[in-house]
């Protein structure tokens, strides 16, 4: 066990478990005329967030670690902010892309480090991940588009 690399872990952990919250409080909360389609997006990626966290957690324990799993652990090691600075549907989609993007980044950083510490299982565990969180940023920003958020 590489425990540099499980702290890391333990960090995008934190970040997942922040953006499941987050992504729930968008979908409880969007209105707008963009409601049906954030409202449904919102909960898809909640649900993507869940799966995330569960096989980052998985992983960590397959490495020999222990995943961080309180709320005050969360917020303590996490990167990103909670929702509720956000009252329009553009202000949340902007601040899903952005923390996407963050999330995304930090991933790569962490892949390339378990590459470096002979890590390449891990590093293509979370190459998959940046893979889907590509995926998202780019179907969120195509959706972006037609509103007024900077994408």
């Amino acid at each position: 066990m590489n425990k540099k690399i499980v702290d890391k872990l333990n960090v995008h952990l934190a970040d997942w478990n922040i953006l499941y919250t987050k992504l729930h409080h968008y979908h409880w909360y969007v209105t707008g005329p963009h409601f049906p389609t954030l409202h449904a997006k919102f909960e898809e990626l909640y649900e993507f967030a869940a799966d995330a966290l569960d096989e980052l957690a998985e992983r960590i324990l397959a490495v020999g670690g222990k995943p961080i799993s309180s709320l005050k652990q969360y917020l303590d090691q996490t990167l990103l902010t909670e929702a509720g600075k956000e009252s329009t549907d553009e202000e949340m989609l902007e601040a899903v892309i952005e923390d996407f993007r963050k999330v995304s980044e930090g991933l790569k950083k962490t892949s390339e480090e378990a590459d470096e510490a002979g890590d390449s299982v891990t590093a293509d565990f979370l190459n998959g991940h940046v893979e889907k969180l590509q995926k998202q940023i780019w179907m969120l920003t195509a959706t972006a588009k037609g509103l007024p958020v900077k994408a």
